[in-house]
């Protein structure tokens, strides 16, 4: 089964092709991302109209290069799917729309994607996965850990009560002069900084609920900079390193306790799982240590490739795959959501990142 798989929630403009084989196992014939960083850059952050103009100017162009790239055209593919949210809803427009006139010219099946699901199932993509597992989600928009129990069985286990870590990153590095996205740019800085120099918080760490939190970090990260201006490099490498050490110590607890969660819940699990996707999950020192609690856990720990876990195109075809292996498609008159919760008979939390990424 070939699936086309169509990615705009964001700023990035993304097409796909992937492959699921009889043994269920998955292959990607082509996988084509756009970034939008050069046209929000200047803002310091991702503007709504100009990502859906972006979708709108290159989405024709990747489909066709996606095509090209798996030597496939539009009649030889099984299906057409394509994130129907969360996100931003000018962006998830342009793609549905896209996906809905392709399947209607090709007379193919059509499958609207929870962007989250994409990223929840991506292990099984890359890793051959068994349910059950973990995933921590950490993006610009999303803080979650997630208990993947099957196809369309996701349970969140603990959400932001506030910032994203994306966000929290891109507003400190905005904070202290840094360049979008704010992301590798504080990790860049506090390779060269002190992670001991500053004493700042680690929001939420002992207590039993396993939601995050990192507004208060970024307002003791604001703080101690107008404490010490005018800031010099050193400074600005310093704070960006205890940000970045608070961060994980937080990431640590909270991740520790949904895994003894896991364990209890499911004490025979033979291979128990953690998987770490969104663009926070490049972060080498975040991933080490989840590396090191998964380890001491008894945990596998799985972050699949960069390219797969940022926004991508494959997930979503990976998704639309594996959907169409046991239910029916969608309706061509389905409406976007910029509110999806993957966990939909979860209680909505207020402040769970920005607005079209609540869930």
């Amino acid at each position: 089964m070939r699936i086309l798989g169509i990615e705009t929630s964001c700023d990035e403009t993304a097409a796909a092709i992937v492959e699921r084989d009889e043994q269920g196992k998955g292959h990607i014939l082509s996988n084509v991302v756009l970034s939008q960083i050069a046209e929000h850059e200047p803002y310091g952050g991702v503007v709504p109209e100009i990502a859906a103009r972006a979708h709108v100017e290159a989405l024709d162009g990747l489909v066709r290069r996606a095509l090209e790239q798996a030597n496939l055209t539009l009649d030889d593919v099984d299906g057409i799917a394509a994130t129907a949210g969360p996100g931003l809803i000018g962006g998830l427009i342009v793609g549905l729309m896209t996906a809905k006139a392709l399947a209607m010219a090709a007379k193919k099946p059509f499958y609207a994607i929870n962007h989250l699901e994409g990223h929840a199932l991506t292990a099984r993509l890359t890793d051959n996965l068994d349910f059950p597992y973990l995933l921590l989600l950490v993006s610009g928009g999303h803080t979650q850990m997630v208990l993947v129990r099957g196809l369309g069985q996701y349970e969140r286990l603990g959400t932001t009560i506030d910032d994203a870590l994306g966000e929290a990153f891109d507003k400190t590095a905005k904070l202290l002069g840094l360049p979008y996205p704010g992301g590798p740019a504080v990790e860049a800085m506090a390779k060269k900084g002190d992670p001991t120099r500053f004493a700042l918080p680690r929001p939420l760490k002992g207590e039993k609920r396993l939601d995050f939190s990192f507004s208060g970090l970024k307002t003791a990260v604001r703080q101690t900079a107008s404490e010490l201006v005018p800031l010099s490099d050193q400074d600005v490498a310093d704070i960006c390193a205890s940000f970045q050490e608070a961060v994980a110590d937080t990431l640590r607890d909270r991740v520790g306790r949904s895994l003894d969660r896991f364990s209890a819940e499911f004490p025979d699990c033979p291979t128990p799982a953690l998987i770490v996707a969104g663009g926070v999950a490049a972060n080498k020192t975040l991933r080490a240590a989840l590396e090191e609690l998964c380890a001491k856990r008894g945990f596998r720990f799985i972050a699949p490739p960069l390219n797969l876990c940022t926004d991508n195109a494959a997930m979503i075809a990976w998704a639309g795959a594996e959907r169409a292996g046991s239910s029916e498609p969608d309706p061509l008159s389905l409406a976007p959501r910029s509110r999806w919760p993957l966990d939909e008979k979860s209680a909505p939390v207020f402040g769970t990142g920005r607005r079209g990424a609540k869930a």
